[in-house]
Order: C-alpha cells, then sequence, then structure tokens
C-alpha cells in the first residue's frame, strides 16, 4: 500500500477515534474535571486506535510489541492535545466543549510519522536466527553443519 494510501486510512482512523475521543470526553466531563476527563478519553480512544491501525491502516497483525510501543505514538499528541486543550480553555478562554477538536487537529501530522514507523517496523524476531536446539533433527551428515552467521553471510 502507498504512503498516499495510508494517510488517507489514517485520516479515516482519526476520524473515527476523534469520535470516540470526543463521546467519551463529553460523557465523562458530566463526572469529572476537564483534563481528567480528556486523560481517561484519551487512553480509551488510543486502544481503539490502535487495534483499527493495525488491521485497517496500515494491514499488519497486531502484537504485544506494538501495542506496547503504540502510546510512543500517542506521546507527541498527548502533549499537544493536552497543552492545547488547557492553552485553549485557560489561557485564550475558549469552550472546554471544542478545545479538544481543536487541539487534535493540530497534532495529526506527527501523530502519523510516528504511527507509521512503529507499526510498519518489522519485529525483531523475524531476523532471528534459528537456535541449534530448536532446528529439527535429521540423519542427514548436512543437518548437523554449522550455521554461518548474519555477518559471515552478508560478507561473501
Amino acid at each position: 500500500m502507498t504512503v498516499r494510501g495510508q494517510l488517507i486510512r489514517f485520516a479515516l482512523v482519526g476520524v473515527v477515534n476523534t469520535g470516540t475521543y470526543y463521546g467519551c470526553y463529553l460523557v465523562l466531563l458530566t463526572w469529572l474535571p476537564y483534563v481528567a476527563a480528556h486523560v481517561a478519553a484519551f487512553v480509551l480512544s488510543m486502544i481503539g486506535s490502535f487495534f483499527l491501525n493495525s488491521y485497517f491502516t496500515y494491514r499488519t497483525p497486531p502484537t504485544w510489541r506494538k501495542f506496547l510501543l503504540f502510546p510512543l505514538t500517542n506521546a507527541a499528541n498527548f502533549t499537544i492535545t493536552t497543552c492545547g486543550v488547557y492553552l485553549l480553555v485557560d489561557v485564550l478562554g475558549f469552550s472546554r466543549t471544542y478545545a479538544p477538536l481543536i487541539a487534535a487537529a493540530a497534532a495529526i501530522p506527527i501523530t502519523f510519522v510516528v504511527s507509521r514507523t512503529i507499526m510498519l517496523r518489522p519485529d525483531p524476531a523475524a531476523y532471528a536466527e534459528p537456535s541449534p536446539a530448536a532446528a529439527p533433527a535429521s540423519a542427514s551428515p548436512s543437518a548437523s553443519a554449522p550455521v554461518p552467521s548474519r555477518a559471515a553471510r552478508i560478507d561473501k
């Protein structure tokens, strides 16, 4: 899939994610202060965003490694949106109802770049060489021959 296609899918996931976040934010706002509602809604929507980006945007299977790294994709987003919500509400006097939408729009480009990097990075296990203990036993003498290291294979 092309970067352009991924960007379009990322934008669609972003719309769904923003709707999820905003819906959660408004519900939580009835019980919590706006910053706490923002944080809780952000975490819930980030989990949904991980699965949508895995399956729909990048078409890659979710793994625990990616799931654990995915919050890094949102670290910049979280910082920008949290500071943005505070700045818009407390400093500039915007409505606390609409401030998160404006702050979220400012964070989109950074989130895409970091998300794409993490979601498409191959797992290190894909490059691991099989251990001799894991190799199947065989009656042929070549099966017990040592396997050259990756460096030795590259140098030849």
